[in-house]
């Protein structure tokens, strides 16, 4: 019996004297606070002008490339996507039109079983105009799908040059080619040298 008094008054002594390590007090729900982040101090400014380089060539082609500096080679690149966004308007026109004329000449015939009187298409054989029809198709959907790659090809490359703008390979980086020989196995008591280049790197 004194043992069991003696250790519940050491409970009630322990419970009482046991106490958190930091008082705190929560409001509102504590399963909505998000946790605080360490500030670092790191800003990493070329995964931000990438993104912004990227945004501004989605908004109008060749803008990420302009606000990435103006430069010969950065305005050339402008040119280089609406000289080739240019050629595949014109391209996707002249197909387009190719393939509404055929089309048309084809239906004409499909009504009246036979060629449009002075049609320069009436020459031409009904098998042939049905090729013909599907070769334009399929250039107007190429042309289509290079239009598409040609805005991909825009926005992936301003976020690359805004990037490596940014890059620092540092002061120690260097490169080195010397010309070399390259021994091969020994055939027959002979040992054949193939001449060759050496390029070493240095961090």
């Amino acid at each position: 019996m004194p043992k069991n008094l003696l250790l519940s008054v050491l409970f009630c002594c322990t419970f009482f004297a046991v106490s958190g390590q930091e008082k705190f007090t929560v409001k509102g729900d504590s399963l909505k606070r998000a946790p605080v982040k360490a500030d670092t101090g790191y800003v990493n400014l070329g995964r931000i002008a990438g993104r912004r380089a990227a945004l501004r060539s989605a908004m109008i082609p060749g803008w990420g490339q302009y606000g990435n500096g103006l430069t010969v080679y950065r305005g050339i690149k402008i040119a280089a996507i609406y000289t080739g966004g240019t050629l595949l308007a014109m391209s996707y026109i002249q197909n387009n039109n190719k393939y509404k004329e055929y089309l048309t000449e084809l239906q004409e015939r499909a009504r009246t079983g036979s060629p449009t009187q002075g049609s320069p298409l009436a020459n031409i054989s009904t098998q042939g105009l049905t090729t013909a029809k599907e070769i334009y198709r399929r250039n107007r959907e190429v042309v289509l799908f290079s239009f598409v790659g040609l805005y991909v090809v825009n926005i992936v490359e301003a976020y690359v040059d805004a990037r490596l703008s940014y890059f620092d390979v540092g002061d120690n980086l260097a490169i080195r080619i010397s010309p070399t020989v390259i021994g091969s196995q020994t055939l027959y008591g002979y040992n054949a040298f193939n001449p060759g280049l050496k390029i070493a790197f240095r961090f």
